[in-house]
C-alpha cells in the first residue's frame, strides 16, 4: 500500500484542462494563473488527493512517473524516445540490483528512466551545458541514485573500475567505447547502444563484435499511433522510426 506524500517529495499537480505543474511538497507556495497553492498542505496527503488554490481551483496531487519527466523536463538536443528506452530495458533486463554506466546523457531522459529501476546510475556528458541541465532534470525527478558527471566517456572509460551490470551508450563515437565497455562490464552484463544512422550502427556493431561480445543483435523499434476520429480509425501517417539499437552481452 502506497504511503502518503512526504516532505520533499516531488508532486505533479494536475489542474483542469490538462495543465500540469511540478512542485516539492513542503516547499514555497506555487503561483499559477489558477491561484496560489500552499505546498506545505501537501505533506501527509494521500497520492491522488485534491488540493485547492487560494481561488478555490482544484489540483490533483499525482505521484510523478518517468513519462511525466520525459514530457516536462527541459530538453537539450534530441532525447531518446520512450519506445527505444523500453526496448533497451527489456532486452538488457536492467533491474533494482544493477549498477549502470550511461554515456551521452543529453537531457538525462534515459538516465532518469534507468534511475527509476536500477540501484545506481552513473552517466557521462561531455557538453558542460548539457550536463548541468541534466543535473537539474535529475533533481526534478527526485532521483538520488543518478550521478551526472561532466566528462568524455571515451577518455574516462579507461580509468573506470566498475564493475557495471549494464552499459548504455548514446554516442556518435560509440564504436570507440566498445572495448572499454567490455572491460568494465560484469560477466553476463549487457551493452546497449543507440545509433541514428545505418553507417554508425554498422560501425558500432563491428567494434562490439571485435571487442569480444556475444549475442549481438541490432534492432529497429517502430511505433505508429492510431488516429481516432468521427470518420473512423486508422494508423497515423507519422514515421515511427528513430534509430538503431544494438544489444550485446559479455
Amino acid at each position: 500500500m502506497s504511503s502518503g506524500i512526504a516532505p520533499g517529495d516531488m508532486v505533479l499537480l494536475r489542474a483542469a484542462g490538462g495543465r500540469e505543474y511540478f512542485a516539492s511538497a513542503g516547499g514555497e507556495k506555487l503561483h499559477t494563473d489558477l491561484g496560489i497553492v500552499d505546498l506545505k498542505k501537501l505533506e501527509g496527503m494521500a497520492w491522488g488527493s485534491t488540493i485547492e488554490s487560494h481561488l478555490g481551483k482544484p489540483f490533483m496531487a499525482l505521484k510523478p512517473r518517468a513519462p511525466d519527466f520525459f514530457k516536462h523536463m527541459r530538453r537539450t538536443g534530441a532525447p531518446m524516445m520512450p519506445k527505444d528506452i523500453g526496448a533497451i530495458i527489456a532486452y538488457t533486463g536492467i533491474c533494482p540490483s544493477d549498477t549502470v554506466l550511461d554515456a551521452g546523457t543529453g537531457s538525462g531522459v534515459l538516465a532518469v528512466y534507468l534511475g527509476t529501476i536500477a540501484k545506481k546510475v552513473v552517466t557521462y556528458e561531455s557538453n558542460e551545458q548539457f550536463a548541468n541541465n541534466a543535473k537539474k532534470n535529475v533533481e526534478l525527478a527526485g532521483l538520488g541514485n543518478v550521478e551526472v558527471r561532466h566528462g568524455d566517456i571515451l577518455e574516462e572509460i579507461g580509468r573506470l573500475e566498475g564493475p557495471f551490470d549494464a552499459v548504455t551508450l548514446d554516442l556518435q563515437d560509440a564504436a570507440r567505447a566498445a572495448a572499454g565497455a567490455y572491460r568494465v562490464l560484469l560477466p553476463g552484463g549487457f551493452l546497449a547502444t543507440y545509433s541514428p544512422f545505418f553507417e554508425q550502427a554498422a560501425e558500432t556493431r563491428k567494434a562490439i563484435e571485435e571487442a569480444g561480445f556475444s549475442e549481438v543483435n541490432t534492432i529497429i523499434v517502430g511505433e505508429q499511433e492510431l488516429e481516432v476520429g468521427r470518420r473512423g480509425t486508422r494508423p497515423s501517417t507519422r514515421v515511427g522510426h528513430t534509430g538503431f539499437i544494438t544489444i550485446a552481452r559479455k
